[in-house]
């Protein structure tokens, strides 16, 4: 027996126990209440509980005031007097195995119970089921192993009285039948299938024929559905109340006429799911329409048309419409005659003209949305004269300018406030804030305030999770006021508030205070031993001072970021307790010594910016392999020296390394082309963005995102690169003291956009196989002593656009192509002996060999000396066998050949014993 085969024989073995355990709970009994068989089933029962101990059901007990089990946490017992459990509710508890066979049991709900495994098919035995739930909303998600799954669901025709399933976050992925077996369910008028992976039916004429008219609540959301989903709806739901198909993969399908036909229809949720076109006429005929959202689509067409389609029959029960994140398009038009409307969201359109002052009508409404559209125009105190239920306004991202008056007290009070980009009357800040007493978001930045932050301001500051006031010229400072509690989320950047961080400020999760003019220390960190920050950014201020040894406290950090204020001395070491970092920017400080080799415990690092710092030390050899995740790594402007490590070419995820600007010395590696992600071309990714959690008041949790920005010499100009920041692609180790040639394995990084090895004593010639590197935008190589000729491949690069060859000892003719001559002389300035376009033209003998026709030179050069070693080879071949052939196969020729050579080698012997006897003796 195989292992799987062996570990399902023991669930079932497990569970067969667990059936032996209840079967009592199946028999009558005489008794008033509980029976005695019922409560020993209950009590054994309770042994399989995670933990043994049942301390989860306090209530299950074998004291004689617990007699009764049906008075039991989650027992229910008939009404009769035949005392049989016929609910058993163990919602939130844990179980080892799953319930078996409860034959008299209606009713059973295991929710969320943390149990995992197959789905048994002793399921099937409860034939008197009505309510069935086993969704794992919760620890399915969490703790996956507990999850529950199903081969098929063959068990389920038999529980024919089933009215309400509930599988959500089971794996039903491998039941292909699973539509076969919910048709076979006839009293079924609630099903749930949320997030069960389920697979595309496969649609027939006998699963269209069975299907119940019994279904009212459906609900297949987040699950690979396709379109064929829609021919089971088609015709056979009248009864259908609630649906929600959101989430699913509808691939450009638009919505189906014969949904109109749906006439009892009131909640239709179809979110994310890639529909497209317009709707369908027949929503013209959904009286009881109550709920629609169909956001986050490619839905098109005139929001005029959708509105005048929902009016038909649906103006008095529609209190529900998203049509957010679609491509609508056209004005806003009166919406008056929808008597019931309380929710309206159509942000994230193509929304154009005024937002009509008749909206101020709507007294019901309690949700406006209208953001990230290109609506325009004044927003008065009429557009809410009536509008005392409103809860949330969202207009930001529009060209609105807000005129209140001064004095003007609104007739609501708003829990959400989404204000961005939208102007405020006169550039002061909104007084009628100070009427607010619920709001717990407020976004107001952009929004043009050139004011002094009032301090009434900072009291209301308690209650709010998110705020958001940046991007304006607001004046003042941050005081202690501020109470206990206050915005988990907390953006005051890009203003003008002065004065010292207050330590209040510590207990924030998301703390943005840049481009202000903070000053003082940033000891403020260390006024929490339990840091729940996570992304912190104090860049551009004047924060002065050491940085504080307190960062043991920071291991929630995700993103830090303290350049360009007055920070100096050291680096702390208990910076390498920011287990969760990924984001760590130091540069433009004042920063002493060396890189400490605590920071090898950031595993999690994908940007390192230590640039402009005077930090002087060898850069660690240790540490770089224990940063797998490293992206970008700048530590230019600095004073490291000696070599350049080879362990940084473990860094195969990098796609900038910037280590220009100090006093490195040596070679550059020759194992550079170990850099994976420089050896790939391109990226599909324009941005370099990551996600965290944090929690919001309430314990709600909430994931956020920022996109990475890096400051690089690009093309001799310092630039900013965020929104193309995934694009670039640079090696940057100009104005070090590097000596040798530049490594032929350089050219396999063929991702490469920008090199800048300028500004060095690099000798040797350009690697022939530059051409290689097809997606170079920038190539600097300027003030070094390379020699030799331009290699013609350069002319090959089709992308080029910023060339500096100058200030080395170069020579013979610049390569014709159509992108060398496009360069001015400077960028060849400085080598006397280079010639040719856009410099002086060639003498004859400056062209050299073969260069009256430069056409792939390299090419012609390496076939003639081919030629010459052929030649050469091919000469000596035949003339030493047409010498040592002829004495060796003609014997009259070999021995005169041998007489010749004896008769000249006595000639010579008897000439230097006659010469050597007239010289005179000279001992």
């Amino acid at each position: 027996m195989t292992v799987p085969n062996m570990a399902e024989a023991r669930c079932c073995f497990k569970l067969l126990y667990a059936i032996v355990l209840v079967l009592l709970l199946h028999m009558n009994s005489p008794c008033i209440g509980c029976s005695e068989r019922d409560r020993q089933a209950l009590l054994a029962l309770k042994q399989g509980l995670v933990g043994d101990d049942g301390d989860r059901l306090l209530s299950w007990g074998r004291e004689a005031q617990n007699k009764n089990c049906c008075q039991w946490e989650g027992v229910y017992c008939s009404s009769n007097q035949t005392g049989h459990v016929v609910k058993l509710d163990l919602e939130d508890q844990s179980l080892r195995d799953f319930i078996g066979s409860l034959s008299n049991l209606r009713h059973l709900d295991l929710s969320s119970a943390n149990f995992g495994g197959q789905i048994p098919n002793q399921l099937g035995n409860l034939t008197h089921l009505q309510y069935l739930d086993l969704s794992s909303h919760y620890y399915s998600v969490i703790r996956p192993e507990n999850s529950i799954h199903a081969k098929n669901l063959n068990w389920l025709p038999n529980l024919s009285g089933l009215e309400h399933l509930d599988l959500s976050h089971t794996n039903l992925s491998d039941v292909v039948g699973w539509l076969e077996a919910v048709n076979m369910l006839p009293k079924l008028t609630n099903l749930t299938l949320e997030m069960c992976n389920l697979p595309p039916p496969v649609i027939s004429s006998v699963s269209l024929m069975n299907s119940s008219n019994s279904l009212v609540h459906v609900n297949l959301l987040a699950n690979n559905l396709n379109s064929s989903i829609f021919q089971w709806l088609s015709g056979t739901h009248t009864n259908l109340v609630y649906l929600d198909l959101s989430e699913n993969n509808f691939n450009g399908s638009s919505i189906p006429d014969y949904f109109g036909n749906m006439s009892s229809l009131a909640h239709l949720y179809i979110c994310q799911s890639e529909l497209e076109g317009g709707f369908p006429n027949s929503f013209a005929k959904l009286c009881r329409l109550r709920e629609l959202d169909l956001d986050s689509n490619s839905l098109s067409g005139q929001l005029s048309d959708f509105v005048e389609i929902l009016s038909k029959c649906a103006q008095n029960t529609l209190e529900v419409l998203d049509l957010s994140d679609n491509n609508i398009v056209g004005s806003l038009p009166d919406l008056t005659n929808f008597l019931s409307l309380k929710d309206l969201r159509i942000q994230s359109n193509n929304l154009s003209g005024r937002i009509p002052e008749s909206i101020g009508q709507m007294s019901k409404l309690e949700t406006i949305r209208f953001g990230w559209n290109s609506l325009e125009g004044v927003i008065s105190e009429t557009h809410f004269s009536k509008l005392s239920k409103l809860r949330n306004l969202g207009l930001s991202s529009n060209a609105l300018l807000l005129n209140f008056s001064f004095d003007w007290i609104p007739p609501f009070q708003l829990q959400c406030i989404q204000l961005k980009s939208c102007k405020m009357w006169s550039s002061s800040f909104p007084k009628w804030l100070q009427t607010q007493k619920n709001y717990t978001w407020l976004d107001i930045s952009d929004a043009g305030i050139s004011d002094t932050i009032p301090s009434w301001f900072w009291d209301l500051s308690q209650k709010l999770a998110v705020m958001e006031i940046s991007h304006n010229q607001m004046r003042g400072t941050v005081g202690n006021i501020i109470s206990e509690e206050f915005a988990p989320r907390l953006n005051l950047s890009w203003n003008q508030l002065e004065g010292p961080i207050p330590s209040i400020l510590s207990k924030a999760s998301i703390l943005d205070l840049s481009h202000n003019n903070f000053s003082g220390p940033a000891s403020f960190l260390c006024a929490s031993k339990d840091s729940n920050l996570t992304f912190l950014d104090l860049s551009s201020n004047h924060v002065s001072g050491e940085l504080p040894d307190c960062w043991i406290h920071l291991k929630k950090l995700v993103f830090l970021d303290l350049s360009n204020n007055y920070l100096f001395g050291k680096i702390p070491t208990t910076m390498g307790h920011l287990f969760s970092i990924k984001t760590l920017r130091l540069s433009n400080n004042r920063f002493v010594g060396e890189l400490p080799s605590q920071l090898k415990n950031c595993t999690k690092l994908i940007l390192f910016d230590l640039g402009e710092n005077n930090l002087s030390s060898s850069i660690p050899e240790g540490l770089w392999a224990s940063l797998p995740n490293l992206a970008i790594l700048i530590l230019r402007g600095n004073e490291f020296y000696r070599s350049i490590p080879p362990q940084l070419c473990h860094l195969t995820r990098i796609q900038i390394l910037d280590l220009s600007m100090n006093n490195i010395s040596g070679t550059i590696p020759k194992c550079l082309n170990n850099l994976t992600a420089l050896a790939q071309k391109g990226n599909s990714n324009l941005t370099i963005e990551h996600s965290y959690m944090t929690q919001l008041m309430g314990g709600e949790n909430f994931i956020w995102d920022y996109e990475e920005e890096a400051s690089l010499i690009w093309k001799g100009v310092r630039s900013k690169y965020k929104s193309t920041l995934g694009l670039v692609k640079s090696i940057d180790l100009s104005s070090n003291k590097l000596i040798g040639e530049i490594p032929s394995e350089i050219t396999d990084l063929v991702g490469l956009v920008s090199l800048n090895l300028s500004r060095n004593q690099l000798t040797g010639q350009i690697p022939p196989r530059i051409g290689m590197l097809q997606e170079l935008d920038s190539l600097d190589l300027s003030r070094n002593q390379i020699n030799g000729r331009i290699p013609n491949s350069l002319s090959q690069i089709p992308r080029i656009g910023y060339l500096d060859l100058s200030e080395n000892h170069l020579f013979g003719k610049i390569p014709i192509g159509t992108q060398l001559q496009s360069f001015g002389p400077s960028s060849y300035g400085g080598n006397p002996l280079l010639c040719g376009l856009p410099l002086r033209t060639c003498d004859e003998e400056e062209k050299g060999p073969g260069q009256t026709v430069l056409v792939n030179q390299e090419v012609k050069d390496g076939l003639i000396m081919q030629g010459f070693y052929i030649s050469l080879g091919l000469g000596f071949v035949v003339g030493f066998w047409g010498v040592f052939g002829t004495l060796l196969f003609n014997r009259s020729c070999r021995f005169t050949s041998f007489n010749f050579w004896t008769c000249l080698t006595d000639w010579l012997y008897v000439k230097a014993e006659i010469i050597r006897q007239r010289m005179p003796n000279t001992r």
